[in-house]
Order: C-alpha cells, then structure tokens, then sequence
C-alpha cells in the first residue's frame, strides 16, 4: 500500500486511548474500558486458558493467546497456529486490510460435513510492529464458541468486528449503531 494512503488512513482515527469521551463508561478496578486501550494497537501476552469450539469439536486450546487492545474495540485474541487443528480448517477467497496490522486472510471450518464460512482470519505478513501475530489465528465469537478461562465470550456487534466480551470489558464499543467513526 502507498506510504500516502496508508499514513492517511492511520491518522484519521480521533480516539486514540488518551481520553475517554464523556459517553465511555467508567471502569472498575476489575474491568478494562475499551477507550483506555490505543491506537496503535497494543499487543499483550495473555495466560488465560482460551479455547474456541463448535459443540464438541475443539478447533483451538492455549495459554499462549496475544490479545489486541485497540481503542473503542474489545480485545481480539489471536491464538498460534500451533495451538489450532489445522486440520479442520481450509482457506477462504476472502481478504481485508487494517490499516494498522497489514492484510488479512480467513478461514472456514468443517466439522461433521457442515461448513462454517470465514471463522477465523490471520495475517499472513503484518507491519514490523504488529509481526508477534504475524500467522496467528483469530476466531469470530458470533460464528464459533470462544471461552477464556471456561467464560463463554460474547461478540462484539456488527458483522465485521471480532471483538471478545468478557465481563471485564466496558464500552460502549465500536460496531454499535453510529459508532463507525469511533
């Protein structure tokens, strides 16, 4: 992508962590405000026992998940493809871009002879900063089950968004109706 378009992009993002707008809730000591995390994103080394599952079928198990903390967005886990049965995955047509991370690949599930389309995405080549997730997967919640530490996760709205919900996070967040500016 031309250095132009891409710089563009990146500085057209107001919210950037720094402060709070005066609709974000007020987290408490055990709760993370998604309008704290930055932008740049963060990437922070999560221990938590993260599991992703359709019913019984488990597609990934680890203590070894990256989460991505970026303004206005819950955090998205990508766990290392070590950590994923690969053998129940193959590779999608679809693609997307972040302007932040690089240009992403997904995705589908079999299990049982149903196909689940676009469950996961990675990024096959990422920027320099964003390269501890260079290849690894993160899984949508609203299309397959996502548990960290045995809580099941809730999505993030909107159909583009892989946000995680635990109950530590607080918004509002991206995704909810009038908020693609946020």
């Amino acid at each position: 992508m031309d250095d132009e378009i891409l710089e563009k992009a990146r500085s057209g993002w107001h919210n950037r962590g720094d402060k709070r707008p005066d609709f974000a809730l007020t987290p408490t000591a055990e709760q993370e405000s998604v309008w704290d995390y930055p932008r740049p994103p963060a990437l922070v080394v999560d221990n938590r026992h993260v599991q992703v599952k359709i019913g019984d079928a488990l597609i990934a198990d680890t203590h070894e998940a990256v989460r991505v903390l970026e303004t206005a967005s819950p955090p998205t886990f990508y766990i290392p493809p070590q950590a994923v049965n690969m053998d129940l995955l193959s590779a999608s047509s679809e693609h997307s871009f972040c302007e932040w991370k690089g240009h992403a690949a997904y995705y589908h599930c079999q299990i049982a002879g149903q196909l689940y389309e676009n469950v996961a995405w990675y990024y096959p080549e990422t920027y320099d900063e964003m390269n501890k997730i260079k290849n690894y997967l993160a899984f949508y919640p609203s299309r397959v089950e996502c548990y960290v530490d045995g809580e099941r996760v809730r999505s993030q709205l909107g159909g583009f968004y892989g946000g995680w919900v635990t109950d530590e996070i607080i918004g509002p967040y991206k995704g909810e109706p009038g908020s693609s500016a946020w």
